[in-house]
C-alpha cells in the first residue's frame, strides 16, 4: 500500500501543476456560455433535433388545423371529403363556391400556422425559415399527389400564405421579445 502511494505522487503533482481548472469536468458536458450580446435566449447552439421536431410539429399542425377547417368549410357542400381538398391545384379556382371555400380555408390556416410559430418556435428571426419550411413542404406533397401545381391561382394563393404566415409569426414574436423584463429590486420604493 506505501508502495502504490508513493507511485502516485509524482503523477498528482504533474496534474497539480496544470492549474486548479484541470480537475473540472469536460468541456462536452458542461453547458455552453451565452455570449454577452446574446440577450436573454443564450447562445444559438445548432440543435439538428429540435429543428427537424419543430417542424414535425408545426407540420402536422397545419395539415390538422387545415383538414378541420376544410371539413367546415367544404365538407358540408360535397358528398365525399377526400384528400382532393388538401393537395389538388386544379380545385382552387375563383369561380366556384368551393374554390372561394378553400381560398378561405387555406387563407385563415395560414393564421393559425403564424400562431403555431409563436408558440413553437419563439424567434422572430426562425419565422420566415420555418413558414417557408412549411409551404415547401405542401409543394412537394401536392407535387407528389396531383402533379406539379401549373395554376396561377395555386401559386397566388401559397405566395399569399407564405407572406401572412411569415409576417404575422415574425410580428406576434417580435412583440414578445421586445418586451421589458421585469426587474425586482430588494429596495423598497419610495
Amino acid at each position: 500500500m506505501v508502495r502504490v502511494r508513493h507511485l502516485l505522487r509524482p503523477r498528482r503533482r504533474r496534474l497539480l501543476a496544470r492549474g486548479p481548472g484541470f480537475f473540472r469536468a469536460p468541456s462536452r458536458l458542461l453547458v455552453p456560455r451565452a455570449h454577452p450580446h446574446t440577450m436573454f435566449y443564450g447562445a444559438a447552439v445548432w440543435d439538428p433535433w429540435l429543428i427537424v421536431s419543430q417542424i414535425v410539429c408545426i407540420q402536422c399542425l397545419s395539415y390538422v388545423s387545415l383538414g378541420a377547417l376544410l371539413w367546415a368549410f367544404v365538407g358540408v357542400q360535397v358528398p365525399r371529403f377526400t384528400l382532393h381538398f388538401f393537395f389538388d391545384h386544379t380545385l382552387l379556382s375563383f369561380s366556384s363556391a368551393t374554390g372561394w371555400c378553400l381560398i378561405s380555408a387555406f387563407i385563415l390556416n395560414s393564421l393559425l400556422v403564424a400562431a403555431y410559430l409563436f408558440v413553437l418556435v419563439e424567434r422572430a428571426k426562425k419565422c420566415l425559415d420555418f413558414s417557408a419550411t412549411v409551404y415547401i413542404i405542401h409543394l412537394v406533397l401536392s407535387s407528389i399527389y396531383g402533379g406539379f401545381p401549373l395554376t396561377v391561382t395555386w401559386w397566388l394563393l401559397m405566395g399569399t400564405c407564405l407572406a401572412v404566415t411569415a409576417l404575422l409569426g415574425e410580428w406576434l414574436c417580435l412583440r414578445r421579445e421586445l418586451r421589458d423584463i421585469p426587474i425586482r429590486t430588494a429596495r423598497a420604493t419610495v
